[in-house]
């Protein structure tokens, strides 16, 4: 996330227990002057350990974080792993400024994708789906919330029980990043990278994608 010169890196890893956590995901955050690095620890310590979120019980909760810049310059960072989060970040990118927020948002799972388009706030995730994992979204008024469940962007993908969504606008269009399991030797542990168009409806909310056994057929 690129915030005053500066490109941002919010990493999932594992805490090895000491003074500061008994273990489990945590999050930790990376700072370069270049999105290609090198990057280096931004606070030495992990922004997110297991001990500050309880509402889940295992120990992998704290996984999958994304940040998002509100056009007041508001940072926000949501994540988790069956239980989705939000807190404000200050101004450094590196400390909470606020409690965590635990959302109730339909069949979540993980990987979580925020992002605004015109007035309309968008969360994009992994969802449980008829089985794990397809992509559904909500829509809010504001970063905070309430959020309005949408329905699904992208069922089960090719060969993979897995797949991860990443949204953007580039020149005029929307573009739809994911993964799956389809190229040769692929697998839900092997898996690829895949870009689609994206398109919305009138209203603003978004056209389903259409996978063939091989890849994506586009929406019109």
């Amino acid at each position: 996330m690129y915030h005053k010169g500066k490109f941002y890196w919010f990493v999932s890893t594992f805490h090895k227990k000491d003074d500061n956590s008994q273990g489990g995901a945590a999050i930790g955050v990376a700072v370069s002057d270049r999105p290609t690095g090198p990057f280096k620890d931004a606070i030495g310590k992990a922004l997110i350990i297991n001990e500050m979120t309880k509402d889940k019980p295992h120990a992998w909760d704290d996984i999958d974080p994304t940040v998002f810049i509100d056009d007041d310059k508001q940072v926000y960072m949501y994540w988790g792993n069956l239980s989705c989060r939000w807190v404000k970040l200050k101004d450094n990118m590196t400390e909470l400024d606020g409690p965590i927020t635990v959302l109730n948002i339909k069949n979540y799972i993980e990987g979580p994708w925020v992002y605004k388009r015109k007035k309309l706030y968008y969360l994009v995730y992994a969802s449980q789906g008829t089985k794990p994992e397809m992509i559904e979204y909500c829509t809010a008024p504001s970063a905070t919330g309430p959020w309005t469940y949408r329905g699904i962007i992208q069922e089960n993908v090719p060969n993979s029980f897995t797949t991860h969504p990443g949204i953007i606008d580039y020149k005029g269009k929307s573009y739809f990043f994911y993964h799956n399991g389809a190229l040769p030797t692929g697998g839900s542990y092997r898996r690829s990278i895949c870009v689609d168009y994206l398109h919305y409806n009138k209203d603003g909310t978004i056209k389903p994608i259409v996978q063939t056994t091989t890849g994506v057929a586009p929406v019109k």
